[in-house]
């Protein structure tokens, strides 16, 4: 999945070791979309991708990720959910780069529909506005 917008915070570099004794960190962002009505997205780089896309506040990005949801058993016994953005690539955005076509800046104009007007239908028979007066009478009586 991809995303465009803008970086507004960089959080603190987490970093540990693992029970298996392996060096791990973590590199959380803060991005906010261009749309009409933007939105925040919190997502994160782990280990290699960290080093690999440096990202500062200000940098324009499109963000591809993937989301995974898993669940945990609260303090109080009850089943709850988390769910992660786990980014993958970021590519800094330039004023040349066009950008997706899911992400303008404005919002789609509505075109009004083209309709033509009904024109008047044409009688298939002649028609004779006026009656011609007849010489003939062919009443009986």
């Amino acid at each position: 999945m991809e995303i465009q917008g803008r970086i507004i915070q960089v959080m603190p570099l987490a970093s540990g070791v693992s029970k298996a004794g392996n060096n791990w960190k973590k590199q959380e962002y803060l991005l906010e979309t261009k749309d009409q009505y933007p939105r925040k997205v919190f997502f994160y780089f782990f280990n290699n991708n960290v080093d690999q896309y440096p990202l500062q506040v200000g940098d324009d990005i499109i963000l591809s990720f993937d989301i995974e949801s898993r669940s945990f058993v609260g303090r109080d016994g009850v089943e709850r959910w988390t769910t992660d953005i786990r980014g993958f690539k970021a590519e800094k955005v330039t004023d040349q780069q066009p950008q997706p076509a899911d992400f303008s800046p404005a919002a789609p104009q509505y075109q009004q529909p083209q309709y033509q007007t009904p024109q008047p239908a044409v009688p298939q028979y002649p028609v004779n506005p006026t009656p011609q007066p007849s010489n003939t009478d062919d009443l009986p009586f």
